[in-house]
């Protein structure tokens, strides 16, 4: 609670005065005896008993006006938090390898693909205040979501995501790359990362990850590489390499960091470690929006002001 004009609350010293105005009137205006000791002995009634009400009504009617005059704001807080501390872009692969159940959680296999969609949703209940977008790639890139501080929105799209939705059988880390580069272009964030992860090696698209990485470089991005999964054999699987030395070379061209996660632990911990790099300390700005509560006040005011009169016109005012 705040008050919009609190020098009116001054006032309230004169009231004082104009109680002791009202006595004097009222004593000037009384019968008089020469002696009351006779009286005093009398019963009182109710209606002797009731006359004190007549001026604390009046002092706390004088009171609550003076009060409305100073207008009594209830504060709403409405903070907003400047989010130009850090922008991110999660890269994800999409190809078909991604399918691979080569992670555990509690002894039940996982595939790649929900193994990351576990993490990155506890890595964006880390980010409140940061504008994260997501692009999903495999032989061509796709924009999932725009950067947004709706993390939940986010993560519904990312539930959404599928290894047969972008033809699988194939993967453009490059146009991937650049795809993430062009919805960071306009960022004025302090800080703007790409978060790529993948499982396998750049074979399709028409821009090398070599040459993206320099672009991202030039335009003041980095891109954390992450290597997800083990590489693995079987009678109905083709081989699945992670490109390591692609991927390192990307990270150090924009002076980031290469990761290998190859469970699901070591995947958290990735994700963990990024988000203690990736900390900035960020500008908050505080609104409050003020909600009038003089109107209360007058009305109080008004109505023990009124009771004042009622009684003071009753036969309880006009007793001696």
């Amino acid at each position: 609670m705040t008050l919009a004009h609190p020098y009116f609350l001054l006032l309230l010293l004169v009231i004082p005065v104009l109680l002791w105005l009202r006595l004097f009137m009222v004593r000037k205006q009384s019968m008089q005896f020469s002696s009351s000791v006779v009286l005093k002995g009398l019963p009182k009634s109710w209606r002797i008993r009731l006359q004190p009400l007549i001026p604390l009504f009046y002092t706390l009617g004088l009171i609550c006006l003076i009060v409305a005059l100073a207008r009594p704001q209830r504060g709403l807080d409405d903070s907003r938090v400047r989010t130009e501390a850090v922008d991110i872009i999660l890269l994800m692969d999409l190809s078909g390898s991604m399918d691979t159940q080569d992670f555990q959680k509690f002894g039940r296999r996982m595939s790649r693909l929900d193994a990351s969609k576990e993490v990155i949703t506890r890595f964006l209940e880390n980010r409140p205040d940061d504008r994260i977008g997501m692009v999903a790639f495999a032989s061509v890139p796709y924009a999932i979501a725009p950067l947004t501080l709706d993390h939940g929105w986010l993560v519904q799209r990312m539930e959404g995501l599928h290894t047969g939705m972008l033809d699988g059988n194939r993967t453009a880390i490059g146009d991937g790359m650049m795809s993430a580069i062009n919805r960071l272009q306009d960022s004025e964030a302090k800080s703007k990362v790409i978060i790529l992860l993948t499982d396998g090696a750049n074979n399709a698209g028409t821009v090398s990850p070599e040459n993206a990485a320099a672009v991202a470089e030039a335009v003041g991005v980095k891109i954390y590489t992450i290597g997800a999964g083990g590489a693995r054999t079987g009678f109905f699987m083709q081989r699945q390499e992670v490109d390591e030395d692609s991927l390192k070379k990307i990270a150090a061209t924009t002076q980031a960091k290469f990761y290998r996660a190859k469970d699901l632990e070591t995947l958290e911990a990735v994700y963990g470690e990024i988000d203690l790099l990736e900390k900035t300390e960020i500008e908050v700005e505080r609104f409050t929006r003020f909600e009038e509560a003089s109107k209360v006040w007058l009305i109080m005011g008004i109505l023990f002001l009124g009771l004042e009169q009622l009684l003071g016109l009753s036969r309880i005012g006009r007793l001696p």
